[in-house]
């Protein structure tokens, strides 16, 4: 078994450890802190959007990570048409239901993102939230980002959304800094990035406390956490 499907098994294995130990709940979209996390991405992402060339029904678009399709789902309700959309999935069970809730011509391939069957220099965007941070392994970091920038079409951009610090409580994870981004894609013509997203065990407490104490300390930059990045190809 080769380096990279050693890391593929094991990510699957960590997964299968967060389900078991039902975590799910804490990333319930009833609770206040996530869907603030959510609509602050959301807010900051569909402003990088609005000034992107083309027509939104022109766009195409691939997720890798695309889970249960809720980004995708997203990007329908934006006006990308479904056939012009695809998804990629390491898990047979996050595939499935992402099968279930997408329509039948937005296209979702289950397995290695890096082996994907994506036509090079086809897609506008490429979007990825929250799974480099779960590759453990530096080389399967780097075969899934030649694959993502191989896939991209010139003037197309890497939408990426990951967390740029460690969380010594989670071995599973490690934080993705911004001097990593930049050796993952070394030809892109400009990172363009912010940071979001207060910092998550810091969020689910002051929530409790009340709602609108996440705006008052994700006020202070070095609490978030997240970067949200547009990585461009040269026209």
């Amino acid at each position: 078994m080769n380096q990279g499907q050693t890391e593929l098994d094991a990510i699957a294995q960590r997964y299968q450890r967060r389900a078991e130990a039902g975590l799910g709940d804490r990333y319930s979209l009833l609770r206040p802190e996530v869907w603030q996390m959510l609509q602050e991405r959301q807010r900051a992402l569909l402003r990088e959007l609005a000034v992107r060339p083309g027509a939104v029904s022109d766009w195409r678009l691939t997720e890798v990570g695309c889970g249960a399709g809720g980004n995708l789902l997203e990007f329908l309700r934006l006006g990308l048409r479904p056939e012009h959309v695809q998804g990629v999935e390491l898990l047979p069970e996050r595939h499935a239901a992402a099968r279930q809730c997408l329509p039948d011509a937005l296209n979702l391939h289950l397995g290695d993102a890096s082996a994907a069957a994506i036509e090079p220099l086809s897609q506008d965007l490429i979007l990825q939230s929250t799974v480099f941070s779960s590759i453990l392994s530096d080389a399967v970091q780097e075969a899934v980002a030649q694959a993502m920038w191989r896939w991209l079409k010139p003037g197309g951009a890497v939408l990426w959304y990951d967390f740029i610090v460690d969380n010594p409580r989670n071995a599973d994870v490690r934080g993705v800094p911004l001097k990593r981004v930049r050796a993952l894609f070394p030809e892109a013509e400009q990172i363009r990035w912010q940071r979001l997203t207060l910092l998550p065990p810091l969020a689910r407490r002051v929530c409790r406390l009340h709602p609108q104490a996440y705006t008052l300390f994700n006020s202070i930059p070095w609490l978030r956490t997240h970067v949200l990045a547009v990585i461009e190809k040269s026209p």
